[in-house]
C-alpha cells in the first residue's frame, strides 16, 4: 500500500500538465500549429519510453529502490522549469526530464508490486498500481484546472507538482524497502510459459521475445503502443477541441479529469477480474470500447456528449491497462521480468510520441475530429490483432 501511495504521487506529478499545458501552448506561447504545440508530448514520450527500457535493466542490476529514488531526484527541477520557462523550448526540455523521471519511478513501482504479490494476484496488484497512478493524474488535472481558472496558468498549478515530488522523494528514501529478493525467491518455483521463455536469456533475447517472437508478449506490446497513442491524442488535442467549442477552463478540467478518473477507478475491478477471467478478451474488448469512445468524441459536440465519451474511453482503457502488465508477468521469467516489463513499457510509452506526431500532423491537415477518427480506427484494429495473435491461457499457469 505504501507503493500504491507512491505511485499516486507519480501520477499526480504527470497530472499537473494534463489540463494546463495544452492551454499554455496557445495562450502564453502563441503556438498555432498543433504539431508544434504537441512537441512536449513527443519529447515526454520518447524520453519516458527510452528510460523504461533502462529502468528494468538497472533494477535487475542494482535493485529496485535506488532506481525509484533516482527517478524522484531527476524530477526536482521540472516545476521550476514549467513556472519560469521563458520560451517553449524550456517546456519541451522540462518534459524530457519529466519523461525520464516517470520512466524510472512508474516502471519501478510496477516491478516492485510484481515482486511482492506473486503470480496469483498479479492482475489485482497491477489494478491497484495503475488505479493509484491514474487517479493521481485525474485528481491533479481537475484541481489544476480550478487553480488555473482562479490564479492563472502559471505558477499555481505547478506548485502542486513540486509538493508531490518532495513528498514522493521523502517516502521513497525513508519508507520504501527493497523487493528484489522476492523475485529471486519466486524464480525458484517458476514454471516457464514455453521452451523459449526460460531464465537464461540475454537482454537482447528478452527484447526480441517481448517485441516480436512471443505471440502473447508481442500482441501486448503493440496494444500498449496503440493505447498510449490514443492517450497522447487525448492529452494534447482534447483540451484544444473543447476550448474551441467554447467550454470554460473549469469544464475542460472536468473532462480532462473524468477520463483518467474512470480509467483509474475501474482498474480496481478489471485488474482482479483478469486473474479470474483471463487477459486476452479483456484486452481485445477494451481496445474496441476505447475506439467507440474516440469515435463519439470525434462525431459529438457539447459537454454532455463529450462527458459520456470520455467515460467510455476511461472504461475501455481500464479494461486494457493493468491487464497488459499482468500478461507480461504471466509469460516473463522472474529473472528477466523487470527487463521484459521495461521493454513493453518502451513500446507502450513510445505511443505517446507516435500519438503526438500522428495526431498533430492529421489535425493540422484535416482538423481535430478527423485526427481522432483515424486514431479510433487504429485502436479497433489493435484489438483485432490481440484477438487473433494472443494466447488465451498463460494466466492459468
Amino acid at each position: 500500500m505504501l507503493l500504491v501511495a507512491v505511485n499516486a504521487l507519480v501520477g499526480g506529478t504527470l497530472g499537473q500538465e494534463r489540463t494546463v499545458l495544452p492551454l499554455l501552448a496557445g495562450e502564453v506561447f502563441h503556438l498555432d500549429q498543433y504539431t508544434g504545440a504537441l512537441t512536449y508530448i513527443l519529447a515526454f514520450g520518447v524520453a519516458k519510453a527510452a528510460t523504461n527500457y533502462f529502468a528494468g535493466t538497472l533494477s535487475d542490476r542494482y535493485g529496485r529502490k535506488p532506481v525509484l529514488v533516482a527517478g524522484w531526484l531527476v524530477a526536482l527541477p521540472v516545476p521550476a522549469m514549467l513556472i519560469l520557462g521563458p520560451t517553449w523550448s524550456w517546456i519541451v526540455a522540462a518534459n524530457v526530464i519529466l519523461g525520464v523521471s516517470q520512466g524510472l519511478t512508474w516502471s519501478t513501482t510496477v516491478v516492485m508490486k510484481m515482486d511482492l504479490v506473486g503470480p496469483e494476484r498479479r492482475g489485482l496488484a497491477m489494478g491497484f498500481n495503475e488505479a493509484a497512478g491514474y487517479l493521481g493524474v485525474a485528481g491533479t488535472a481537475l484541481f489544476t484546472g480550478y487553480l488555473a481558472a482562479s490564479y492563472g496558468l502559471r505558477p499555481a498549478p505547478f506548485l502542486l507538482g513540486a509538493a508531490y515530488i518532495a513528498l514522493g522523494l521523502g517516502l521513497s528514501v525513508l519508507a520504501v524497502k527493497e523487493t528484489h529478493r522476492h523475485a529471486k525467491t519466486e524464480a525458484a518455483n517458476h514454471v516457464d510459459a514455453h521452451a523459449g521463455a526460460g531464465a537464461a536469456l540475454s537482454t537482447r533475447e528478452v527484447f526480441t521475445l517481448t517485441s516480436f517472437r512471443d505471440r502473447s508478449l508481442s500482441a501486448v506490446s503493440q496494444a500498449g503502443l496503440v493505447n498510449n497513442l490514443n492517450d497522447g491524442l487525448a492529452w494534447g488535442l482534447f483540451p484544444v477541441l473543447f476550448a474551441a467549442a467554447g467550454l470554460s477552463i473549469e469544464r475542460i478540467g472536468i473532462l480532462a479529469a473524468v477520463y483518467p478518473a474512470v480509467w483509474g477507478a475501474v482498474q480496481l475491478v478489471t485488474g482482479a477480474a483478469s486473474d479470474r477471467l483471463g487477459r486476452k478478451w479483456l484486452i481485445a474488448g477494451g481496445m474496441v470500447v476505447q475506439a467507440v469512445g474516440l469515435a463519439v468524441v470525434a462525431a459529438g459536440n457539447g459537454f454532455g456528449v463529450w462527458l459520456a465519451a470520455v467515460v467510455l474511453l476511461g472504461i475501455g482503457t481500464a479494461m486494457v491497462y493493468p491487464t497488459l502488465l499482468a500478461a507480461i508477468g504471466d509469460v516473463a521469467h522472474p529473472q528477466w521480468r523487470a527487463r521484459s516489463v521495461g521493454i513493453y513499457r518502451l513500446w507502450r510509452d513510445g505511443g505517446f510520441a507516435a500519438g503526438a506526431l500522428l495526431s498533430g500532423l492529421l489535425a493540422d491537415a484535416y482538423g481535430i475530429p478527423a485526427a481522432i477518427a483515424v486514431v479510433a480506427a487504429l485502436t479497433a484494429a489493435s484489438g483485432l490483432v490481440v484477438a487473433v495473435r494472443m494466447r488465451g491461457g498463460d494466466h492459468l499457469r
